[in-house]
């Protein structure tokens, strides 16, 4: 039976999730199928989640775009939403919706009686709402998919499976496991030999100076090494550590003797006090290994404890991965 959404995500736990949504019946739907080819879709995709993530206040920090699914790792940013004025919010729901005519009238300052005031405001609360919401934030996303795809075809129906999956991410260890995971999917599908020709994946996107990803800009930030870069909404590592992390690991699930492992382990790995050997582990099997949450066993049941949920599957892994 589906659990509701509101018992996945939790905000005041952790703001970063891990999201996969996939084509209906996991059909090749974005890439070729029926001896047809539509990998152009993932070109739609990427496009579509530049505009919606220039919306909402959920921040990208990695993605890859498959040929029957993709991966996003976003954060939930509640604060700056908060701050918004009224005119802000109308403007990013306006980015994506037709506004009701009394909030046209609202714009151009027409006078309006203390009734039609109240609508304003109450409907702008519920959209500031809706811009944190993460199952909007996929709606939006993957509505205007299925159109276009719907009218490519000359047919209806559904596109996506029904539900898109999220799990949560409980630190920043776990975060940056699950971004490699995520930006090394082309490496394990053998759809691509090396990050640069990773298609569609934000790994591309940061490596390549010349990349024209939509999301190039859009993209979470590294803190870097300066203590001036490391702001609340940055990842807190180094750009650099990162890549190179990501092509080690990348090389390793690569390789056709999969049980060997470089001598050259990044140094990131002290920092990130995690095995190597459940690092690559993780990056084959993430999605199989955790469930609906990933990150250390006690913030694990401190989220069961704040959703009303007396277990959750994953918790030996946790444990076992991150303490």
């Amino acid at each position: 039976m589906p659990v509701p959404r509101k018992a996945l995500v939790s905000v005041e736990t952790t703001p970063s999730y891990h999201v996969v949504s996939r084509c209906v019946r996991r059909t090749f739907l974005c890439g070729t199928f029926e001896n047809k080819d539509f990998s152009h879709r993932r070109g739609w995709i990427e496009e579509r989640l530049a505009e919606v993530a220039a919306v909402f206040s959920i921040a990208v920090s990695s993605y890859a775009i498959m040929s029957n699914h993709y991966h996003l790792v976003v954060r939930i940013q509640r604060q700056p939403a908060k701050d918004w004025g009224i005119p802000e919010v109308i403007r990013r729901w306006n980015c994506l919706f037709q506004l009701p005519l009394m909030i046209e009238r609202y714009l151009n300052e027409e006078p309006m009686s203390e009734a039609e005031l109240d609508y304003v405001r109450t409907k702008v609360a519920l959209w500031r709402e809706r811009l944190v919401d993460l199952s909007w934030f996929m709606r939006c996303l993957n509505e205007k998919i299925a159109r276009l795809a719907n009218a490519e075809d000359g047919c209806t129906g559904h596109f996506w499976e029904g539900r898109f999956k999220s799990q949560a991410i409980l630190n920043d260890v776990a975060e940056l496991q699950v971004m490699a995971y995520v930006d090394l999917n082309p490496i394990r599908a053998t759809m691509a030999d090396t990050l640069e020709g990773s298609d569609y994946t934000s790994i591309q996107a940061r490596l390549c100076s010349n990349s024209t990803s939509p999301m190039k800009k859009l993209l979470i930030p590294f803190a870097g090494n300066s203590h001036r870069d490391n702001h609340p909404h940055h990842i807190p590592y180094n750009l650099v550590e990162y890549i190179q992390l990501v092509e080690w690991t990348g090389r390793q699930i690569h390789s056709q003797k999969r049980g060997a492992i470089s001598d050259t382990i990044p140094p990131v790995f002290a920092r990130l006090k995690l095995s190597h050997h459940v690092w690559l582990r993780n990056c084959r099997q993430l999605e199989t290994i955790y469930h609906r949450v990933i990150g250390p066993a006690a913030d694990m049941q401190k989220f069961c404890e704040l959703l009303n949920q007396k277990w959750l599957r994953g918790l030996t892994p946790c444990r076992e991965a991150f303490g």
